[in-house]
């Protein structure tokens, strides 16, 4: 596996593969192009303005869950921007009416107070909640018992035989999946909806958005899409969006740390890191294993890696090396692109990593760093 001179870098690092998320954005252009769907980034996976303003030429545009992410993808000058979010605020409306050309409802009752506030160039659709789970981890289940995330589809029916709702209503989005490698379960949703909904209710519809959730790095899994997406066309007629994050995101990024210290504690060789779980926080709320990016050998030295925070589950994981490693050697996890530095934090007052972008080859360069007046101004009170 080809991979960047880590001595190129400043740790703690996340380098992010330019080669790679072209890749994922030809694949998008492909899906575009085979079969009418219109392909959306989700920019909350990773909000890096040079990675917007690289991917936006194999995009539709953008889908947003904010007004400030609003703001930042409209500086691409996308043609596009979706906005969904259960955090819409009255205050923002006309703001976002003015950025983002489809705004999703998370509920009927916020449809209902503030779908008229949105301006008449806007086009209107509400979340639904299709009922159908396909997780069994409840902490990523958006179909999960009690959700918060859309209007349960079997509350539509009575919704749609409202006056006002048909009037303004002209589009559908639904979210169900996290990280599946198949899109079996979005063939299984959409059925479902049809079978629900009835054709009646679609036909009537101008658009319907799939979401995200769904992990692809191939040909054969974009044309599966592909069929999805004109059966929906074909059938009802409808303008399909499809939003992925972390499939754009994901395997583009490195995560790069150096060793700091090494002990042996209960018979475990213990390696502190420069970085810390609080920089891919994901790794503590989920207890994954981050990715090496070297091949473990089968009979390798094992040593547990930790972060370098004062936290006692700062641990990353224990993991083989082909001989025992020594202070200051670079440690390189892969697929660290999503819900990582749009996530990490000071905790301990330890610095964000540095950002920097790979061309794939030999060029890299730093896109960003963070400094002592960077953390002192995030503590200290606005001037008066």
């Amino acid at each position: 596996m080809h991979i960047f001179d880590t001595s190129a870098v400043t740790t703690p690092a996340f380098v992010f593969d330019q080669s790679r998320l072209l890749a994922m954005g030809r694949l998008l252009a492909q899906l575009r192009a085979s079969s009418g769907c219109k392909a959306l980034y989700s920019i909350k996976a990773l909000p890096l303005l040079p990675v917007l303003e690289l991917l936006a030429p194999y995009l539709d545009g953008f889908s947003v869950s904010s007004l400030f992410e609003a703001r930042l993808a409209a500086l691409t000058g996308a043609a596009s921007l979706h906005i969904t979010t259960p955090g819409l605020r009255r205050e923002e409306m006309a703001e976002l009416g003015g950025l983002c050309d489809h705004i999703n409802f998370n509920s009927l009752e916020q449809f209902q107070h503030l779908a008229g506030l949105a301006g008449p160039d806007t086009s209107l659709g509400l979340r639904i909640n299709p009922g159908l789970s396909f997780l069994d981890d409840d902490r990523y289940n958006p179909c999960r018992s009690h959700s918060r995330l859309g209007v349960p589809m079997a509350q539509f029916p009575e919704a749609w035989r409202q006056t006002d709702v048909r009037a303004k209503l002209s589009g559908l989005h639904f979210h169900t999946l996290f990280s599946s490698a198949s899109f079996a379960p979005l063939a299984a949703t959409v059925e479902h909806i049809g079978r629900t909904l009835g054709d009646a209710v679609l036909t009537s519809l101008d658009w319907i958005n799939l979401g995200g959730g769904y992990l692809f790095d191939s040909v054969e899994q974009m044309d599966e899409l592909g069929c999805i997406v004109r059966n929906i066309r074909t059938r009802w007629g409808l303008e399909v969006f499809f939003e992925p994050g972390k499939a754009v995101a994901g395997v583009a990024g490195y995560w790069v740390g150096s060793i700091l210290d090494m002990f042996v504690r209960d018979g475990k060789t213990i390696a502190v890191l420069d970085t810390t779980v609080n920089h891919h926080p994901e790794i503590f709320e989920y207890q994954k294993r981050p990715e090496p990016a070297w091949q473990e050998p089968d009979n390798g030295f094992p040593v547990l890696l930790t972060g370098c925070s004062c936290l006692a589950g700062d641990i990353l994981g224990e993991f083989r090396f082909a001989s025992r490693p020594c202070l200051g050697q670079r440690v390189v996890f892969r697929n660290a692109g999503a819900y990582s530095l749009i996530k990490a934090n000071r905790f301990n007052g330890y610095n964000l990593p540095s950002v920097y972008l790979w061309d794939g080859a030999e060029d890299i360069r730093q896109l960003k760093s963070y400094a002592w007046e960077d953390y002192a101004r995030q503590w200290q009170a606005d001037p008066c």
